[in-house]
């Protein structure tokens, strides 16, 4: 029996939790009392359980570790499981302060778990810049970002008095990735044939989401103020904006080909990514509030556009859930 028989549940489903975890952090205020958030936040306690136990069951199941840590490209959904550790820590902080002990628990796990992804994914970078253009380099690589970054807010959280070097060399590492990651990505898109119905994928979206991320990361660190972190913000939303725009390019040839059913309604597991680089861009956006530079455009942005943009959020993961839960029903399985 090979490694996809016997596979408990799909490596990627830390982008479920991810996505999630990133709604309830930052949206879900929107539309919700704290009563009500209470109760979300407990059942995404739950959830998260189920699937990190599935995925500690097959991380050491026999014949799986080596050939997905030996994956020069695929072995990176480590970073969905931390940021999605990252998140749920967070979000037990914030929501359910009787449960504080657990999420201090969740932090120190997900740092150790951490400083074991440092090493798969410094030795996978080295395998992929030995051959750049061989293997199908994209998005998922950047998950070695997000998981650096997603670490600096979660201990920023948990640990106020953890000392900046701490942080510090978190996120210059994660930063480190991201260039690494983009550069490889671009490498592939630019230097060989592909075709943007089938070649250009769902974790692309990390590439706009990476660098919100990081954002909420300088912000949560006090790490830049004023005019540079409003310009920051702007090329985020200017990438944002290039980047949605292929995607939506990509749907429509998408629909043009397959059909509607086919073509964008089709559930996947890496359409979760997208649900959580939006989210992460509605997070960044919401903590820019707090920017020191006064009289930007970002005010008219907060009262007009952010709870379009909250909503948008909303609906983009209703549609995942039912898309999810349709491919549960039909065909029984946990995930694709």
């Amino acid at each position: 029996m090979d490694v996809t028989e016997k596979k408990v549940i799909n490596p990627a489903s830390g982008a479920i939790v991810m996505a999630l975890g990133i709604f309830l952090h930052g949206v879900m205020s929107h539309f919700l009392n704290p009563s009500a958030e209470r109760w979300f936040a407990l059942t995404f306690l739950f959830l998260a359980i189920i699937i990190y136990s599935k995925l500690v069951r097959q991380f050491f199941q026999k014949g799986f570790l080596t050939p997905f840590l030996n994956n020069p490209v695929n072995s990176f959904v480590i970073g969905s499981w931390i940021a999605g550790f990252s998140v749920l820590g967070i979000v037990l902080e914030h929501y359910t302060p009787l449960l504080h002990s657990l999420a201090v628990g969740v932090a120190v796990i997900n740092s150790f778990l951490w400083v074991f992804f440092i090493y798969v994914s410094m030795k996978n970078f080295k395998r992929l810049w030995q051959r750049p253009t061989f293997h199908a380099t994209h998005g998922v690589v950047l998950l070695s970002a997000v998981a650096a970054q997603s670490l600096v807010v979660l201990w920023e959280k948990m640990f106020p008095n953890l000392p900046d070097l701490f942080s510090l060399s978190a996120f210059g590492l994660g930063v480190l990735f991201y260039a690494n990651g983009l550069i490889l990505i671009l490498k592939r898109y630019l230097t060989t044939d592909w075709s943007i119905i089938e070649d250009w994928t769902n974790t692309n979206c990390i590439i706009h989401g990476g660098l919100s991320i990081t954002g909420l990361a300088i912000i949560t660190t006090n790490m830049l103020d004023g005019l540079l972190l409003y310009y920051y913000w702007l090329f985020v939303l200017v990438v944002f904006c290039f980047v949605e725009g292929v995607e939506i390019l990509r749907a429509i040839k998408r629909i043009q080909q397959k059909g509607w059913g086919e073509g964008v309604f089709t559930y996947h597991i890496s359409q979760w990514s997208r649900n959580f680089t939006f989210g992460m861009f509605f997070a960044f956006t919401m903590a820019m509030r707090g920017n020191s530079y006064d009289g930007n455009l970002l005010n008219e942005f907060h009262h007009f556009f952010l709870p379009v943009l909250a909503l948008v959020v909303l609906l983009a993961l209703l549609i995942e859930i039912i898309l999810w839960a349709r491919e549960v029903l039909i065909d029984n399985r946990f995930s694709s």
